[in-house]
């Protein structure tokens, strides 16, 4: 059960914007959830330009488009176009679901933060006071950051190779994570093995090491060296935001290291559950369906 059955006449639109979005997996998932709910909708992705968006986002609400997932690059620019903000989109100033509101516009707000969390909450009952290492500062890091202090993390270290970028960011972020720091990823790599080896927690952000059809090699990439992993501590968990391949090879080196480990399947599946729920109304969104439906997509 991976789709809906049929498309009528009645059939409402749900579906997921980005610039490309021909290789995003989140139809497969939410058409096997709506057919569960047995709601008639049909989830599509939806190629949209940059510079066609603001039409794209026009044009969807006259439709009566009941709800949208925004991916990449578009996550700050659809920010623009809402009629109102979540206090965690402001925050983030990133919009990754939009919601219809009654009378006319979109109420935009972020998933992405549900969906990383979701699966530390089932992992431990208690991640207060604990040290996170993120690896990477770009779009993903932010959402991955606001989930660690929502968590109660105490100490957040961001490793980056370009001081510019993580200074913009520890900038943009610090207000509400004081916790945040930086963590220059130097070439020696000294200052980075001292923090994995005090980390309860090791978030990779960047794409080293995920696969893709035109580019299968990509996948025998880790983004911690020999070095690197042998700080971590077998109690720290490595959690990668990648999924292909499952699992990637920072998380079968930190396995080999006796750690725990986590990848972005289940990320993806909890932060489009959560834009499900808000679009339904509904709280029975058949989770482990959208995770069954994406591991028979998967290689």
């Amino acid at each position: 059960m991976t789709g809906f059955t049929s498309i009528r006449g009645t059939t409402a639109l749900v579906g997921v914007l980005g610039e490309p979005v021909q290789h995003s997996l989140s139809p497969v998932m939410q058409n096997a959830a709506l057919q569960t709910m047995g709601l008639d909708w049909a989830f599509l992705a939806l190629p949209a330009p940059a510079a066609e968006l603001a039409a794209v986002v026009r044009g969807l609400e006259a439709m009566n488009c009941r709800g949208l997932n925004v991916t990449i690059p578009h996550k700050q620019a659809v920010a623009e176009l809402c009629r109102e903000l979540s206090p965690l989109a402001q925050q983030l100033g990133a919009v990754n679901t939009l919601v219809p509101i009654a009378g006319g516009g979109w109420h935009g707000t972020n998933t992405d933060v549900e969906g990383f969390c979701a699966p530390l909450r089932r992992g431990a009952s208690n991640w207060s006071g604990k040290r996170a290492v993120v690896l990477g500062c770009g779009g993903s890091a932010r959402a991955v950051v606001a989930g660690l202090v929502q968590l109660g993390f105490n100490d957040i270290q961001l490793a980056g190779r370009r001081p510019e970028a993580l200074a913009a960011f520890l900038a943009d972020c610090q207000p509400w994570a004081p916790q945040l720091q930086a963590l220059p990823w130097s070439s020696d790599g000294l200052a980075l093995a001292g923090a994995l080896n005090q980390a309860s927690l090791v978030v990779n952000t960047t794409p080293v090491g995920m696969a893709s059809a035109s580019n299968p090699q990509a996948a025998e990439a880790c983004p911690l060296s020999d070095r690197h992993l042998a700080a971590l501590q077998p109690s720290c968990w490595v959690y990668d935001i990648i999924y292909t391949p499952r699992p990637t090879q920072l998380l079968q080196r930190a396995a080999s290291r006796g750690c725990r480990s986590l990848d972005g399947l289940d990320m993806l599946v909890e932060q489009g559950a959560a834009a499900l729920r808000l679009w339904s109304g509904r709280n029975d969104v058949p989770v482990e369906v959208m995770r069954q439906a994406l591991l028979e997509q998967l290689p």
